[in-house]
């Protein structure tokens, strides 16, 4: 297997199959706080028919069935999906390809992806499907993090190995984490694949932890980018920037535990009714 992408898709799917109980243990309360703005971004009610494409557990697509909407999630790592049918029984989740969606053409009336882009080995080529299946008049929602000086969990953790390790470790070579996390790139992406009416938004949202090394273990073994940077630092090193995260996240803490500020950027996009691609 020498395709990058190819390579990238690999080391992302085998991640999130051996991170996914990690993952929905500590990421899905902070997840959950965007969840509604993306709704509501594109237009989930009663009888919409939305597809959450990167879907990991289904969070989205169980929020858009409490709407009444008729949803299906789909997700590359098949733990994530067996997480998803245990808890939400009633929405259909399926393990899929959501660069190669196997959905007809102008299918859904909707579809999200919640911080599935950065996880991608062609992004774009997943935003061209989500258009592809979209009725006219349709939306595509997406949410990623905020960059890392607005994201405080990554920029503690960047700072640490900064500080006490290496940035350069060997890893696949995927798309940019914080590509998205620049207003006008995530408006011009969603724009090159025809989606118009595009708005972009920064959502506050706050990560709350018990402390630091709870934080620290999250990140560790319940991401797959950033677990993979930190496995490969020497083990003195990585003690070191473990020290350095405690420290770090001293300025964060409360009475009721570690609150990080881990704000999302939303971009929504509407499918034209009347342009070439409908005729």
């Amino acid at each position: 297997m020498s395709d990058p992408a190819m390579l990238f898709r690999a080391f992302e799917q085998r991640g999130w199959q051996n991170a996914a109980e990690q993952y929905d243990a500590a990421f899905r309360s902070l997840t959950a706080q965007s969840i509604a703005p993306l709704l509501d971004a594109v237009r989930c009610h009663a009888g919409t028919h939305l597809v959450d494409l990167a879907s990991g557990p289904g969070y989205v697509a169980a929020a858009a069935a409490q709407r009444g909407a008729r949803a299906v999630a789909i997700d590359f790592a098949a733990s994530m999906v067996e997480i998803g049918r245990t808890r939400y029984p009633q929405i259909e989740l399926r393990v899929g390809d959501v660069e190669e969606l196997t959905l007809q053409d102008g299918s859904v009336d909707a579809a999200v992806m919640a911080y599935g882009l950065l996880h991608l080995a062609r992004p774009d080529q997943a935003l061209a499907e989500a258009y592809r299946i979209l009725r006219p008049g349709g939306c595509v929602g997406a949410t990623v993090w905020a960059s890392a000086d607005r994201a405080v969990g990554f920029r503690i953790i960047l700072d640490a190995v900064r500080a006490h390790g290496r940035l350069d470790v060997v890893l696949p070579s995927g798309p940019p984490f914080f590509r998205f996390s620049d207003h006008a790139e995530f408006r011009r992406s969603l724009e090159a694949v025809g989606l118009r009416q595009v708005q972009v938004h920064e959502i506050g949202q706050v990560w709350h932890l018990r402390d630091a090394d709870e934080f620290f273990a999250t990140m560790r073994f319940g991401s797959v980018r950033t677990g993979a940077l930190l496995a490969a630092q020497q083990p003195a090193h990585l003690a070191a920037i473990q020290a350095e995260v405690a420290r770090s996240c001293a300025a964060y803490s409360s009475p009721l535990g570690l609150l990080l500020p881990m704000p999302a950027v939303l971009a929504v996009g509407t499918r034209p009714s009347g342009d070439e691609r409908d005729r």
